[in-house]
């Protein structure tokens, strides 16, 4: 999904198409595949009835895994079953679903324009994109550097790293000592003045960086920088508008699209737009760009308003990488060990399995309350296996909830496997505890997302830097 913002001086509308399932096209499938009832395509899906009717209720958000199922099970695309609800006599707001029991409206001074397909309009193929001359880039809650190397290796120059964890300083000084690394908070940072910290006469193109997803205090539809004061989102916006780049990259996880019902990337949304910059967001597949993992992320992207000109993502690639890509010949390193009792249970599940393929008994004492709860919860007592993409890593390879046991091994994947799935080559180094290491890797952006993202953003500033001469 692919959206633009742009400022009107006449006032806005937040523009949203909403998609529903439609019970219609649903039954008229199931007669076709000689489906008789709801409870029997309840259980065709492994859920509830109950929990059918939930998805097929209006206040269902429809892309979902068990939607994804449904489209399984009845043989048919996601659109043969959904609606799109257009606007009526031009009325000025139009709402979204954003979770399952609540509806969200939100008005505001921005255009929003929403392509539920994707258009090769919206893409830019980055094969060939080489930048002009060295683009310079500030990172700000830099990590371990996942992003910072891929934007190193799509052509900019690192003109200075933030970040306040000692450990990740570290590992950034450590593969590479000619960056400008400040182990600093980006509050005190933005408190200060950025341009103390850096050459003077410096131009940067770019800030990036991934700010906390944090909640905001609402004053009323139209919100400013002060609005939102006391928020890490605050001294990254702070910094922006001091820097006034040409272009900004920050990431986070997917839950922003919804967090607070949509209210917390609304107002990010007026809070760049008033500081000068169109800003696009859109959900980015890592596994689309080289990375063997379903990680996903929301990248928005702000272009300064005097460069009229339009960004473009980075086109997916072809091929779809699988752990087995990932793994081949890595080197060997320390990892962390399982209980014996879940290492009993996980000896149990094979190669793409989970908490499914156990003897039901067994199911029944390792999940708990949450064997009930029918559906999802793919991630517990799961097996990855070597021709999928990995799930997405998190920053403890142990947990019950989202275990990733190595294909072949009943163990957790070692933390060179997790650089590998990460997409880090093998020497970049990680300083700190074996417990400090795995937090670093599964907080980073893959190397090879942020390539892909860095070249998307070269093309557009070469774009630009043409268009002026």
């Amino acid at each position: 999904m692919l959206i633009y913002f742009h400022n009107h001086k006449e006032g806005g509308l937040l523009v949203v198409r909403q998609v529903l399932l439609s019970k219609q096209k649903i039954k008229m499938i199931m007669k076709q595949r000689n489906i008789k009832t709801q409870t029997e395509l309840a259980k065709m899906l492994n859920i509830t009835k109950n929990q059918l009717s939930v998805m097929l209720s209006n206040k269902f958000i429809p892309i979902k895994s068990n939607v994804v199922e449904l489209c399984k099970v009845l043989d048919v695309n996601f659109e043969d079953i959904t609606d799109k609800k257009k606007l009526e006599n031009n009325i000025e707001q139009i709402s979204i679903f954003l979770d399952e029991e609540k509806e969200f409206s939100y008005k505001s001074n921005n255009q929003y324009i929403d392509n539920l397909e994707i258009d090769n309009n919206e893409f830019v193929n980055i094969e060939n994109v080489i930048p002009n001359r060295a683009y310079n880039v500030i990172e700000l809650f830099a990590g371990a550097g996942g992003l910072a190397l891929g934007l190193e290796q799509a052509g900019f120059v690192e003109s200075g790293l933030f970040e306040i964890d000692k450990y990740a300083c570290q590992t950034l000084r450590k593969n590479r000592p000619c960056w400008n690394v400040f182990e600093e908070d980006v509050q005190e940072v933005a408190g200060k003045g950025i341009k103390n910290y850096l050459p003077d006469g410096i131009e940067i193109d770019l800030l990036s960086g991934g700010y906390p997803c944090q909640s905001f205090s609402y004053a009323g539809h139209k919100m400013g920088l002060n609005d939102v004061r006391g928020t890490m989102f605050y001294y990254y916006a702070k910094i922006l508008e001091e820097l006034r780049p040409k272009v900004f990259l920050a990431e986070n996880v997917r839950g922003l699209v919804s967090h607070d019902n949509g209210k917390t990337l609304a107002t990010m949304i007026e809070v760049f737009t008033s500081i000068g910059y169109r800003v696009a967001w859109k959900v980015l597949k890592a596994l689309d760009y080289n990375v063997a993992q379903k990680r996903e992320r929301i990248v928005i992207i702000g272009t300064r308003n005097d460069l009229d000109i339009t960004y473009k993502y980075p086109m997916p690639y072809d091929y779809k990488p699988v752990l087995r890509d990932a793994l081949k010949n890595v080197p060997i390193s320390e990892g962390a060990k399982y209980p014996p009792k879940k290492a009993k249970i996980l000896e149990m599940v094979p190669p793409g399995g989970y908490w499914r393929d156990l003897p039901d008994h067994l199911a029944k004492e390792y999940m708990g309350s949450s064997y009930y709860s029918g559906g999802g919860r793919t991630g517990m007592a799961r097996r990855i296996g070597w021709d999928e993409p990995c799930l997405t890593l998190t920053c403890s390879p142990a947990q019950k909830q989202t275990e990733r046991c190595h294909p072949e091994e009943t163990r957790p994947f070692t933390t060179r496997e997790y650089a590998r799935i990460q997409s880090f080559p093998d020497d970049w180094y990680f300083e700190g505890s074996m417990a400090n290491i795995y937090k670093q890797i599964g907080n980073a952006v893959p190397v090879n997302l942020a390539k892909a993202i860095g070249l998307s953003i070269v093309d557009f500033l070469n774009r630009a830097e043409n268009k002026l001469k």
